[in-house]
């Protein structure tokens, strides 16, 4: 592009290049200095050198001052008539490039126009202004004020391509800086939202093993048949942890989409079997439902079963009880999930079936010195990310209380349904009658 600011150095090419622009605009001018009125030839005279070196000493600034330099080179060539020259387009080269070059760097299209028409009018003008004026030089004036017209249309065009082109190279950058942030907010997500699952899938198992071991440390003298029991479990329980995260990672290594998943997303549906390892672990989990059970989307199911496990998995891990209490409500448009424990908020050894209680030790307090984890926030996460709500705090009476609020899809009117299959009936017996007809 061409260096309209006036500023810093300019490049070596540019240099060669305003240097080979004004020599031949200088062989141009002198050589219309040269044409006679009668069309022949003769020697430049002392005018005609004037001219030319006038014309072209300010070219190379007309970048930067490119109205000075329209002007003067204009000023010039509205002096060749007085100086005994023929106006021609040849010895006005000068003015036609510096039309050109302000019609590049002017900065509004009408101040381009403006300049450009004054400059054709001026060069035209002088030519009947000194002398007598005949057709032929009528057909000449046509010819010299055109000449800067068609300068000026063409450097407008230039200069609307040039900003066409920067928009487009604009809007290119824009673009790719777009799709770097949309390519790190993906990863972002991804990244939580894979944190997320390992947390759920494994958090749960690894909690209910460290239950299980603790009864097991507590049951060794004096128990030894319920120890072995409760080590058996736990030895299922970290098969089962092992499994799930081999799953995990696998789907995480592979490279491409499979055909189809080799195990259904958990669900409600699986909450008993949740319930079961919980009460093996020895939490004690009673269950109450209120309103008719609907089935739910896939992504709404697996965050309502996964808040249950994590809720249920905190009472384990930090409510000083062995039971707690899950309640689903379902209503018109939402299923309210609410899980909740009497506990004190310090984690204990199990009592509820399986043996006498540590209330202190080094697991309590080394439970205790945790930093606090991330089960609440995924637990919002997820219930945010499927249009839902979720609280937690402590209740006044004692423990704690997750309630979370989770969007269903529109009931279907039973009504509606039976008047459709009862249509759908008759059709079908009126296509039979219809085509048993002789």
């Amino acid at each position: 592009m061409t260096n309209t600011g006036g500023g810093g150095p300019r490049p070596r090419t540019s240099w060669w290049r305003e240097g080979a622009i004004t020599t031949l605009a200088f062989a141009l001018c002198l050589l219309g200095g040269v044409l006679q009125v009668d069309d022949t030839l003769s020697p430049p005279s002392v005018s005609a050198y004037v001219i030319a070196v006038v014309s072209c000493a300010v070219l190379p600034v007309r970048h930067r001052v490119p109205l000075a330099t329209l002007a003067a080179t204009t000023a010039v060539g509205v002096l060749v008539p007085p100086l005994g020259l023929l106006l021609t387009p040849l010895i006005v080269t000068p003015a036609v490039i510096t039309t050109y070059s302000y019609s590049l760097a002017a900065r509004t299209e009408r101040r381009a126009a403006s300049a450009v028409v004054l400059t054709s009018a001026a060069l035209a003008a002088a030519i009947p202004a000194f002398g007598d004026f005949s057709w032929k030089d009528a057909s000449r004036m046509g010819v010299v004020a055109a000449f800067p017209l068609v300068a000026g249309v063409l450097g407008h065009s230039v200069r609307n391509r040039r900003a066409y082109l920067e928009a487009v190279e604009e809007r290119a950058r824009r673009a790719e800086q777009n799709r770097e942030s949309e390519a790190r907010r993906r990863v972002a997500e991804e990244r939580v939202r894979i944190a997320r699952e390992l947390h759920d899938l494994v958090a749960h198992q690894i909690t209910l093993a460290n239950a299980q071991a603790t009864v097991a440390a507590h049951l060794f003298d004096t128990r030894p048949e319920q120890t072995r029991t409760s080590l058996k479990e736990l030895v299922e329980t970290t098969s089962h942890a092992l499994d799930e995260l081999r799953a995990t990672v696998g789907l995480l290594r592979q490279s491409g989409d499979t055909a189809a998943p080799a195990e259904p997303a958990p669900g409600l549906s699986r909450l008993p079997t949740l319930l079961e390892s919980f009460r093996r672990a020895g939490l004690e989990v009673s269950v109450h439902q209120e309103g008719t059970v609907r089935p739910l989307p896939p992504g709404v199911d697996l965050t309502a079963y996964r808040i249950v496990q994590e809720a249920l998995t905190n009472v384990t891990k930090h409510a000083g009880t062995g039971s707690a209490r899950v309640r689903l409500v379902w209503t018109g448009d939402r299923v309210t999930i609410t899980v909740a424990d009497d506990g004190g908020g310090t984690r204990t050894a199990p009592t509820a079936s399986t043996g006498p209680t540590a209330s202190s030790g080094p697991t309590a307090s080394a439970a205790a010195d945790r930093s606090p984890g991330y089960g609440l926030i995924g637990m919002r996460e997820r219930a945010t990310a499927v249009g839902g709500h979720l609280s937690a705090g402590r209740r006044p009476e004692g423990g704690f209380l997750v309630s979370a609020q989770l969007p269903l899809p529109p009931a279907q009117d039973p009504t509606r349904d039976r008047d459709r299959a009862t249509t759908t009936e008759e059709g079908q017996m009126t296509d039979g009658e219809a085509g048993g007809a002789p």
